[in-house]
């Protein structure tokens, strides 16, 4: 695309350029042209109100080429990045930092989903009611008592000592379902409330996907009461919103949801109408049909479409059962809601809950509107069952949402195109004919990098796969002194590298410490990998993406194969159907380019500043083998290449660490 003058350029490159104000409140800030450029581009977007798609090779310096100019010229900005982590990194040091050298007088909100927010009125009822289970509970509910107190946001991010996933939150946060609203005594106070409060007067508000998406569903995070007066939406991370927006333009609902009612129903009316019923024989038939369904699938995990489960099978009577069941559960509430506003909360989730599992019927006779398909699949866990509605596209739905008021809408990323094509990305979300432009990494990777592809490999679907990766990584692994991360595409490859990897450095004398995905939470994992130096951490699909180790303590990123989704996914399957219907090829069109820009993700590990340097092992033979193949390292980083061992062993040799 050619380049267009933009009425901020000169002031763009007077910021980004030698002597502005960036280079002394950055530490390490070199001028860099693609940063310039990409600043210039949004900058345009935004004085056109335009939509861009922007793709920033790593390196590049996104985050402060679309802060400048929306923090400068943006208006009221939303920014929505992947995760939670991202947030809060982007609302506590990077728009700082960057609103303090321009000495831009904007003011700033974070707004997260209210899960993450301390409820006063649940926090006094899990009090009163006094249902711990363990000591620990009762520790955690203690410091939670005591971060009440001092906290001015009631983000549990802030109380470092009770870990994110406690199920001791559950209790003391509340849900859409659950929350009083207005009728509470709290209301004032409520931290859900301030936070909204403050994102609306605020002139950047920093979000993440799954909020902005599960606000534009269901109308109820606070994002929709911004929408109508942003002037600029930066989606950042923004290879992530196709999934993420399938998952909330999607409708489900599970057997967790209905405990959770039965044991709020069993509290209220034992509390407010304890004449009016016999409580626990009213919820407990309602449980029992609820855990009844989940059994009928005896796997531990299984994933399967409407279609594939057997018209014989126990879940189609389990599922009228519990319909049964539940309805019966409502009758009662019917009768005694109006003793109490938190028994007639129960009836209206109730009523909800009810309709949604009416709603979950398939009837393939049906003719359904162009662009409105939607597969019915279910999801079963270690201890419940979802049933799902996703839509088999989102681009009609999304392409809604942006109409309206003109306004500036930037996605940007480091992976949104396959071989300089945006295609895959921009039609999963109907930004159709929208202007796309990417700026390549300012890091040399023919010199700082090595692509190796292992000869001798055998097929991927191979029984002993892992251990034949394992047998040609090791070598490697103690060439580089440790300091490997080693990205599985399953957890089954990560629990044997696992434990392959504990028993050969035990044999071998390495002392290479081992950190394993699921032994302790990533965060923590991450900050001890980082700490020691010569760490080989083994992890799954979270690890690809979002994780920066800069310097000597990742030197070799091992890949063990090519990222395609599993071949059970419901949604995909269904997804190809549709597109060979119309003569495509699911695996060209969908299933590769997915894969390619998941593996650019995780090859993205690697190198992450202009002294680092490393070896990018992808042990897959199809890579050579098959004709797409080429495809795939073409859009990778232009790594110097090589087959042999001994050319990467030397690497490390002469290389003596990451630093050149």
């Amino acid at each position: 695309m050619a380049a267009i003058v933009g009425k901020h350029d000169a002031e763009v490159e007077r910021l980004f350029g030698t002597g502005g104000p960036l280079g002394p409140a950055v530490g390490g800030f070199r001028p860099r042209k693609s940063q310039t450029e990409m600043a210039k581009a949004i900058a345009h977007a935004i004085a056109e109100q335009q939509t861009l798609i922007a793709e920033a090779g790593t390196g590049t310096g996104k985050t402060f080429a679309y802060l400048v100019p929306a923090l400068l010229w943006g208006g009221k900005t939303i920014v929505s990045t992947g995760t939670k982590n991202l947030q809060d990194q982007l609302f506590s040091r990077d728009i700082p930092t960057v609103r303090k050298a321009l000495q831009a007088p904007v003011s700033v909100a974070l707004l997260k989903g209210r899960a993450n927010y301390l409820c006063h009125y649940h926090l006094e009822r899990t009090l009163a009611n006094g249902r711990m289970t363990s000591r620990e509970d009762v520790g955690y509910l203690r410091e939670i008592s005591r971060f009440l107190k001092m906290t001015q946001t009631g983000d549990k991010a802030e109380l470092a000592r009770v870990p994110e996933n406690a199920p001791v939150w559950n209790l003391v946060t509340s849900t859409r379902e659950n929350c009083v609203g207005q009728e509470c005594q709290y209301y004032e106070d409520c931290f859900v409330m301030k936070a909204r409060r403050e994102a609306q007067q605020a002139d950047v508000v920093v979000v993440n996907h799954h909020l902005f998406f599960a606000d534009v569903a269901l109308k109820d995070t606070g994002v929709a009461e911004l929408l109508p007066s942003a002037n600029t939406i930066i989606f950042d991370e923004a290879h992530q919103l196709p999934d993420t927006a399938t998952l909330f333009f999607g409708e489900s609902v599970s057997t967790a949801q209905v405990l959770e009612l039965c044991r709020d129903v069993l509290a209220e009316g034992l509390a407010h109408a304890r004449d009016g019923a016999n409580w626990g024989a009213v919820v407990s038939v309602v449980e029992k049909a609820a855990r009844d369904l989940r059994l009928t699938f005896p796997q531990d995990i299984v994933r399967l479409s409407l279609p594939q489960i057997a018209p014989s099978s126990d879940f189609f009577p389990a599922l009228a059962k519990l319909k049964e069941e539940l309805d019966g559960m409502l009758e009662v509430l019917e009768g005694q809601a109006e003793r109490a506003e938190t028994l007639e909360q129960c009836r209206v989730r109730g009523v909800e809950l009810a309709q949604k599992f009416k709603d979950w019927q398939y009837d393939p006779k049906a003719k359904v509107p162009a662009g409105q398909e939607a597969v019915y699949w279910v999801e079963a866990f270690a201890s419940s069952l979802q049933l799902h509605k996703t839509p088999l596209s989102i681009a009609q739905i999304f392409n809604n949402q942006r109409e309206g008021v003109p306004r500036s809408w930037i996605f940007t990323s480091a992976t949104l195109a396959v071989k300089n094509d945006f295609k895959h990305f921009a039609h999963q979300l109907g930004l159709y004919d929208e202007p796309a432009m990417s700026w390549p990494s300012p890091f040399n990777y023919g010199e700082q990098g090595i692509l190796y592809v292992p000869q001798g490999l055998p097929d991927p679907n191979s029984m002993g796969y892992t251990d034949a990766v394992l047998d040609l990584a090791l070598p490697v692994i103690e060439a580089a002194g440790g300091r490997t991360f080693l990205l599985c595409t399953t957890l089954r490859a990560v629990k044997r590298a696992a434990e392959r990897l504990r028993d050969e450095f035990d044999k071998r004398g390495l002392k290479f410490p081992l950190f394993v995905q699921g032994d302790r939470g990533r965060t923590e994992l991450l900050d001890q990998f980082r700490k020691a130096g010569n760490g080989v951490l083994i992890g799954s699909q979270s690890f690809w993406e979002g994780v920066d180790v800069r310097g000597d303590a990742l030197s070799l990123v091992i890949i063990d194969k090519l990222p395609f989704a599993p071949p059970d996914d419901p949604v995909l399957a269904a997804r190809i159907e549709v597109m060979e219907k119309k003569g495509m090829n699911g695996f060209v069109h969908h299933t590769l380019p997915e894969a390619i820009i998941n593996l650019k993700q995780g090859a993205g590990r690697l190198i992450r500043d202009e002294g680092d340097r490393g070896v990018l092992m992808l042990c897959d033979p199809r890579v050579i083998s098959k004709p797409y193949g080429r495809r795939i390292w073409q859009s990778l980083p232009p790594f110097k290449r090589t087959r042999e061992q001994a050319e990467v062993i030397e690497f490390f040799r002469t290389g003596a660490g990451k630093r050149a």
